[in-house]
C-alpha cells in the first residue's frame, strides 16, 4: 500500500501503483462505457470491492490563435440539463488512434481548423473516485480553417453547435466569476493561463507518454 509518511514529504506528485484486483465481473454494458465491479487488496487496508464506470478514456483541445483567443463549442449535456460551453472534445475510441491524432480529428469535425503546432497541456481524471476516464488536454496553435468542401457534417448533439472566439483572459474570468462548469475548460483554462504567464515554459510534447490511462497502460509497448 502507498502513502505512508516518507512518501507524504517526498516531491508533490501522484504515485501510479494499481492495487491487485482479486475479482472482476461487468454489470452493465453500454454503448460508450460499462459499469464493472472490482474486487481488491489494498494491503493493511483489507480487499475492499467497488463498482467502476470503465471509459476510453477521452481527449479536448484547447485552440490558441495568434490573439490568444481559445476555440469554444457550446454543447446540451443532458445529464446536467445545460448548454456547456467546453473545448473541443471526443471518446478515444478509434484502436490504436494516437491520443494528438484523435485530438487533431475532433479539432477538425467539430470546429472546421487544423493546427500546425501541438503540445500536451494538462492531464486529468474526471471523477477518479467511481470513473476510470483519463483525458489529455492538448495546446494547439498556428491555426487554419478547413475548406469548405472537406468540413464534417455534424449531427446529433454536435448539429448546430455554436462556435465562439474568446479571449483567454475573459474566459479565465469566467471561470473565476462561476459561469462557466465543464471540468475540462476549467483545468484547460486555467493551465494555458498560468503557463503563457511563464512565455509557455514547461509546454510538454504532443506524444508524451500517458502512463496514467489505464487503457494505454495495458496495452503493448505502452
Amino acid at each position: 500500500m502507498t502513502g505512508g509518511a516518507d512518501e507524504a514529504a517526498g516531491p508533490l506528485r501522484d504515485v501510479l501503483a494499481p492495487a491487485v484486483v482479486t475479482r472482476a465481473r461487468t454489470l452493465f454494458t453500454g454503448r460508450v462505457w460499462d459499469v464493472v465491479e472490482e474486487t481488491f487488496d489494498l494491503g493493511e487496508a483489507g480487499t475492499l470491492t467497488r463498482e467502476v464506470v470503465d471509459h476510453p478514456g477521452a481527449v479536448a483541445v484547447l485552440a490558441l490563435d495568434e490573439a490568444d483567443r481559445v476555440l469554444l463549442i457550446r454543447q446540451y449535456r443532458h445529464p446536467v440539463g445545460m448548454h456547456e460551453w467546453e473545448l473541443p472534445a471526443g471518446i478515444l475510441d478509434v484502436v490504436g488512434e494516437p491520443p494528438q491524432e484523435a485530438a487533431a480529428r475532433e479539432l477538425h469535425e467539430e470546429t472546421d481548423h487544423t493546427a500546425r503546432t501541438w503540445h500536451v497541456l494538462a492531464d486529468h481524471f474526471s471523477s477518479p473516485g467511481g470513473l476510470n476516464e483519463a483525458l489529455r488536454i492538448f495546446l494547439a496553435r498556428d491555426l487554419a480553417p478547413v475548406p469548405d468542401g472537406e468540413r464534417h457534417e455534424r449531427e446529433g448533439e454536435e448539429r448546430g453547435m455554436p462556435v465562439r472566439w474568446v479571449p483567454l483572459d475573459e474566459a479565465r474570468d469566467a471561470v473565476l466569476a462561476g459561469g462557466l462548469h465543464n471540468p475540462t475548460l476549467v483545468i484547460g483554462i486555467h493551465t494555458a493561463y498560468a503557463l503563457r504567464e511563464r512565455g509557455w515554459a514547461g509546454l510538454r510534447p504532443a506524444d508524451a507518454p500517458w502512463p496514467e490511462h489505464p487503457r494505454l497502460r495495458a496495452a503493448p509497448g505502452g
